[in-house]
């Protein structure tokens, strides 16, 4: 496995999108223990994506107008699902000591389906992971499942370290309730976007 593939997994993970937006808010509302759920749910919505561009299925999105749209539309639904999700009582940057928590299993869940719903990573991984596939590799199959198998593990790492980071803002936070505000509406705003982008976006 080259360093350049991990130097560019890295600097990928480390970009701002969904994922990384999704466990921020789950550690500044919920705390550590419930980002580590948002990351696990979003590295395992890693896998269909992976999967697909192994076997080459991904290419049916790049093909098909149709199966492209119909993804991205779902995907375009549950971004502002989550941006309502954050904005209302009791969702995920609620902080208030009377609400209802979410459990380890919703919470990864709903990090599954902002990965799952989003037809750009299938694309992403099928131009992605054969660059970096060596000539001399006698199972590129293999390789690129470990390949895919590594992206993981560093998604999981990084996602892990910006929720503790949230985490240890929480405090600050919740005692700050103008804060709060200001984080909810940016996140919601910011899941909205997002949507948006996605829904404009072309193949």
């Amino acid at each position: 496995m080259s360093t350049e593939f991990l130097i560019t997994s890295l600097i990928v993970v480390l970009l701002p999108g969904t994922g990384v937006l999704y466990t921020l808010a789950i550690g500044l509302g919920r705390g550590f223990r419930a980002s580590i759920a948002a990351a696990v749910g979003c590295t395992l919505g890693i896998v269909p994506a992976m999967i697909a561009s192994i076997v080459g299925l991904a290419a049916l999105f790049h093909t098909s107008a149709l199966a492209f749209q119909l993804i991205k539309y779902a995907g375009v639904a549950y971004l502002f699902y989550m941006a309502w999700n954050i904005l209302r009582e009791g969702g995920a940057l609620d902080v208030s000591e009377d609400r209802r928590p979410l459990s380890a299993f919703q919470t990864a869940r709903d990090g599954v389906f902002l990965n799952v719903l989003n037809p750009k990573l299938s694309l992403f991984f099928l131009a992605f992971l054969p660059q970096f596939v060596p000539a001399t590799a006698t199972n590129t199959t293999l390789t690129m499942v470990m390949l895919g198998l590594t992206f993981m593990a560093l998604t999981f790492i990084v996602f892990i370290g910006y929720g503790a980071c949230a985490s240890l803002a929480r405090d600050y936070v919740v005692s700050k309730p103008s804060v709060m505000v200001w984080l909810r509406c940016s996140f919601a705003a910011t899941f909205g976007l997002l949507g948006l982008r996605l829904a404009l976006a072309e193949r």
